[in-house]
């Protein structure tokens, strides 16, 4: 009992530093898969640095909980690949040690995985969704003043188009304004005025644009009349197209939901639509993502010892052909599942069961000595010959 203990011990310590490297380096690609979004936040609105900073912080939940099971998966794959690779398993075996008894160590490091990817699925996605949007919508009403661009029309405002010929963006002032306003289905407003000011209030979240000097030009219509209206001060009060957007999809997508907010809408009498679906599908991939540990850590396992003649290139290679065939297959669940084709409970779990599947096979196949990719090539083998035979 005090070898096994010293064994897991060495185990968990052997596969702590590549988990590590493999969550940074494979966080950082895929943040960089927003860095256009990002980049047009930051040409856009010239927002700062912390802007930027906040915006990454909120779009690590999302992409963490597929990067803890790669994790997880490459970091098992590559451990075991150097244990085969330097004999120490061989010497496992000669010291009267099974493979099975090998798998506590590897069952608790990838639990450890699944709860952290959980954590990121229930708690983390909804935060993180809500403040990036929140985010997005602050930056761009704050930073308003630098998205309207002199001499072009702007249709950064609901159902408003706004045209100036000079802003200071230091005072805000705009020189010579034209604005269209259909906000409301029944009448058009044209207002011209020759000078305006915008003011930007961030504690009540509300964009109000002050001209002075002008006309309303409204055209009715239903009527066919159209009014004529001079003013010395005019107050119009806009909403950003953000957040327009995020209050005509109500409080929260799918996404933003916490577990319990998913489940009550669910249970719910409903039409079992698209939305209902996509609802379904995000509740059961907070469960499957985590479970995803498990089942790619024992893919891992006998992929690592099988491969003991191959460099740790060839062990990374296998390890993401695996987790993108797990992806696919994950991808294809999530498509029908939003469709309906079939229930979504069998999209978001199959990809698992799979990868599941296969690594209890190639283990059993391990244990017993048989070597894996040779039963490959003989299957790859009988099979030209059972085609030549037809």
């Amino acid at each position: 009992m005090k070898i096994n203990t010293i064994i897991y011990r060495y185990l968990l310590k052997e596969l702590l530093p590549p988990f590590f490297i493999n969550m940074v380096f494979f966080s950082f690609v895929f943040l960089m898969t927003q860095i256009l979004e990002i980049t047009n936040m930051v040409v856009n609105y010239n927002i700062g640095l912390y802007r930027v900073v906040l915006m990454m912080l909120y779009n690590l939940p999302f992409f963490l909980g597929f990067v803890i099971p790669m994790s997880v998966m490459l970091s098992i794959l590559l451990t075991f690949l150097r244990l085969s690779g330097d004999n120490e398993i061989t010497a496992l075996k000669a010291g009267g040690i099974n493979l099975y008894q090998l798998l506590p160590p590897v069952m608790t490091f990838c639990l450890i995985g699944c709860l952290m990817t959980g954590f990121m699925a229930i708690y983390g996605l909804p935060w993180g969704r809500m403040a990036f949007k929140q985010l997005v919508i602050e930056t761009a009403e704050r930073h308003l003043d630098v998205a309207i661009r002199e001499r072009t029309f702007s249709d950064a405002f609901k159902g408003v188009m706004l045209y100036v010929t000079h802003m200071d963006t230091r005072t805000r002032t705009m020189t010579d304004v034209f604005i269209e306003d259909q906000r409301n289905a029944n009448i058009i407003s044209t207002v011209v005025a020759p000078k305006g000011n915008l003011i930007i209030d961030p504690e009540r979240q509300t964009i109000m644009l002050r001209l002075y000097s002008g006309v309303i030009n409204q055209v009715d219509i239903n009527s066919r009349s159209v009014n004529t209206v001079r003013f010395s001060t005019y107050d119009i009060r806009l909403d950003t197209r953000q957040r327009a957007v995020a209050e005509s999809h109500g409080p929260k997508d799918e996404g933003e939901m916490s577990l319990g907010e998913l489940r009550a809408y669910l249970d719910e009498d409903r039409v079992k639509d698209s939305q209902y679906f996509q609802a379904l599908i995000e509740y059961h991939k907070k469960f499957s993502l985590p479970f995803a540990c498990f089942a790619l850590g024992v893919l891992a396992m006998p992929l690592g010892i099988q491969s003991k003649s191959s460099k740790s290139s060839f062990g990374i290679g296998l390890g993401l052909i695996f987790f993108l065939i797990y992806y696919i297959l994950l991808s294809v669940g999530w498509v029908f599942g939003e469709t309906g084709a079939y229930p979504p409970v069998v999209g978001m779990w199959l990809p698992n069961i799979v990868m599941a599947g296969t690594g209890i096979w190639i283990l059993i196949v391990t244990v017993n000595e048989r070597p894996f990719f040779e039963i490959i090539l003989k299957i790859g083998l009988l099979k030209r010959i059972f085609n030549r035979g037809r």
